[in-house]
């Protein structure tokens, strides 16, 4: 036995096939704890910052909330007009502030990523040059948003009341594209916390701000539309300062830069897609309420088509959390150099979104009966409401799977492929599909909103094989030389 034990030759081979086993089990032990780590680590980089942009996502649409609800304590015809007017300027103007920002989740996420520090600060500079004069002309809109309306045929009464709330309201376009702007530029070095902290307090102060000039100041609606554009740049200021003033930031913000004014049109490049890629989505879900005032029982299809939009926007804001979380390591992990670090957060996130899409459906289906009384008493509106609900909860869990897989595009920088798919499965698919169930078939708003979900259907198919068919090596390549171009003087990028 000794001899055997000193001299490994004389061992059975049953003994060194049995040792080899045993070296290959721990190997296969040890790589399965390692992928359950990275799986964790993940998971949990992600959570960190979804949760916070949950709730900054949920506190801004808070500001719109607000304002709307105060006005609606003066009368019909004033909060018909603010609501009118909330939805013309989503359409015309914040919409577009979002779209073209998101273009910094691709610029900024890949520079922080490739430790191009000094690069967020010029990208940011440059996002908030254009935005600021795409700001100009949405700003002639919305002041002439009254005869706009009125061109269309809207209610000359209402229209006349929705074109002064939006005129009050108009500087706050110019402060909602430099909020995105600084809100993407911390998102991507994963700068979370102080957001939903000074997005609070702007909500607070925007509670009390709006109650004065709303009710003691004498201006009515025109105070509401006022305190939004006043807490807007509040929020700007706090934000502004904040990076202005913190450590966190002093390698991405070095100050004011020249360089910011040039490789404009490669900006542009990217953020016109970006746009086109939010708008189309968003225009298309605002077109079911308009669709609903031409249905048989125009005042009961609007109420209840109205209810849905508002709870599927506020049940969105969940998976659009995830979404700014995935953009942001997505393109991180492309702009350092890891394919496979990007993949997985891929699927992460996508195992999540079906988790969130599932909870979330479930317990929208369970509410189905009496969820219509929290906008309504009319039994009739309840009643229409628990029919629809079972249609909003798959609606909710395609969109959680659109907004995570559109979050990835943005992260590889795709928002012109991710344009091409919203306008097929949009306006190819759900606008028509809704049109012939809902006018043709006769199944009413409830045939709207299935029209759209054939849409989403097609929007997560497509999108789910473009990211099943990448080559994350590539895209990393991609990210490398991005970052690379962006950073050199303009002399020798061209």
């Amino acid at each position: 036995m000794k001899g055997d034990e000193r001299n490994p030759s004389l061992q059975s081979p049953l003994i060194s096939i049995y040792d080899k086993r045993l070296e290959s089990n721990d190997g296969e032990s040890l790589g399965k704890l390692g992928r359950k780590r990275e799986i964790v680590e993940e998971l949990k980089k992600q959570l960190w910052l979804a949760c916070p942009l949950v709730a900054v996502n949920l506190l801004q649409m808070c500001l719109q909330l607000i304002s709307v609800m105060l006005v609606g304590h003066l009368g019909e015809l004033a909060l018909s007009g603010a609501s009118m007017a909330t939805s013309f300027a989503g359409v015309t103007g914040f919409s577009f502030m979002m779209g073209m920002s998101s273009a910094l989740d691709t610029l900024c996420g890949q520079a922080y990523g490739a430790k191009q520090y000094h690069m967020l600060g010029i990208h940011m500079q440059r996002a908030m040059f254009v935005l600021l004069l795409v700001c100009i002309p949405l700003a002639f809109i919305w002041v002439n948003t009254g005869p706009i309306l009125l061109a269309v045929g809207q209610n000359r009464e209402i229209s006349m009341v929705a074109g002064e709330y939006a005129r009050w309201m108009t500087p706050c376009i110019f402060a909602y594209g430099l909020l995105q702007c600084y809100i993407k530029f911390l998102q991507t070095q994963n700068i979370v916390f102080p957001m939903m902290i000074t997005t609070a307090i702007t909500a607070l102060f925007h509670l009390c701000v709006c109650w004065i000039l709303v009710f003691k100041s004498g201006l009515g609606s025109k105070g509401a539309a006022l305190a939004n554009s006043i807490s807007y740049w509040i929020n700007v200021i706090l934000l502004a300062l904040y990076v202005k003033y913190s450590p966190a930031c002093k390698k991405t913000w070095t100050g004011l830069s020249k360089e910011a004014l040039h490789d404009i049109l490669n900006f542009i490049r990217l953020a016109i897609p970006s746009a086109i890629m939010v708008c189309l989505e968003f225009w298309s879900f605002e077109m079911l309420v308009l669709m609903s005032g031409l249905l048989p029982n125009p005042k009961l299809e609007t109420s209840v088509l109205s209810i849905s939009l508002n709870t599927c926007s506020m049940l969105f804001m969940i998976p659009f959390g995830l979404s700014g979380a995935v953009s942001t390591r997505v393109s991180n992990e492309l702009g350092a150099g890891h394919p496979q670090a990007a993949r997985l957060a891929v699927i992460v996130v996508v195992v999540m979104a079906v988790t969130v899409g599932v909870v979330v459906g479930l317990i929208m289906i369970l509410v189905r009966g009496i969820w219509g009384y929290a906008y309504s008493n009319e039994q009739e509106v309840v009643k229409y409401m628990a029919i629809m609900m079972p249609v909003l909860a798959t609606s909710n869990f395609l969109d959680g799977m659109q907004s995570v897989l559109s979050g990835a595009c943005r992260g590889c920088g795709w928002q012109k492929l991710g344009a091409f798919v919203n306008l097929g499965a949009y306006y190819i698919v759900g606008i028509p599909s809704a049109i012939l169930l809902a006018f043709i078939l006769h199944v009413g708003g409830k045939g709207l909103w299935m029209g759209i979900v054939c849409g989403l259907f097609v929007q997560v198919l497509s999108l789910g094989t473009i990211t099943l068919c990448t080559n994350w090596e590539k895209e990393a390549s991609k990210a490398k030389d991005r970052v690379l171009n962006s950073s050199l003087p303009v002399d020798m990028a061209s």
